[in-house]
């Protein structure tokens, strides 16, 4: 018996919906980063990007547990002497929660050419409205 190996002309991908509301947000973008590589489907290669599209909605209802919102900070650096930007997850979470949902998919996504294609697949809303309804998404539970 050979083993499978998925090629990548021949993967269909499908639409899925998550919705963050009530939700841990790690716990969701654990869930995401897992379809978009593709890990869900009994087909899945590490060789060959097999993932699907995923769309969450409702990132301004994730929640953080603990005391993430004041003790957790996003950091970004310039690049000048100086330069480096923090910013409290509390008004992140206020100002760009859909922001802080993509940089938690991207931490889980391997930093690699099928990873960099797999986030091109993510789409984020801040609230229930999405414009993707042509593609004819699941909902996931």
């Amino acid at each position: 018996m050979s083993t499978f190996m998925a090629k990548a002309s021949e993967i269909n991908r499908k639409w899925y919906i998550l919705d963050a509301a009530g939700k841990p947000l790690g716990r969701v973008a654990a869930r995401a980063a897992d379809i978009l590589r593709g890990k869900v489907k009994p087909e899945f290669t590490p060789n060959v990007d097999c993932g699907d599209h995923v769309i969450i909605i409702n990132c301004e209802k994730a929640v953080l547990t603990g005391n993430k919102l004041e003790k957790k900070f996003y950091q970004h650096h310039t690049g000048y002497i100086g330069g480096l930007k923090e910013v409290q997850y509390k008004t992140l979470m206020a100002t760009r929660p859909e922001f802080a949902m993509q940089l938690a998919v991207k931490g889980m996504i391997p930093k690699t050419t099928i990873g960099r294609s797999a986030l091109t697949r993510l789409r984020v809303c801040k609230g229930d409205e999405h414009m993707h309804e042509a593609q004819k998404p699941e909902l996931l539970v």
